[in-house]
């Protein structure tokens, strides 16, 4: 019995370390996008984009803005 408690703890504990450095990384800004969003006007405030992006890509858009 002791074995399977030792067995069972140490992968509940890796699965809540995962967990828990998941959980800045993804979680939390899904949940708080409005700061997330204020954040990214003020970091790129002052920037002319055409000026920054490569030839051929993309210009920026809001990340947090839903797929339509």
């Amino acid at each position: 019995m002791s074995g399977v408690r030792r067995t069972t703890l140490i992968y509940g504990g890796f699965v809540v370390a995962v967990a828990a450095a998941c959980y800045p990384i993804f979680f939390h800004p899904l949940s708080h996008s409005n700061e997330y969003r204020e954040i990214q006007k003020i970091n790129r405030a002052g920037i002319n984009q055409a000026d920054v992006q490569p030839v051929g890509v993309k210009i920026w858009s809001d990340p947090f803005k839903p797929k339509s």
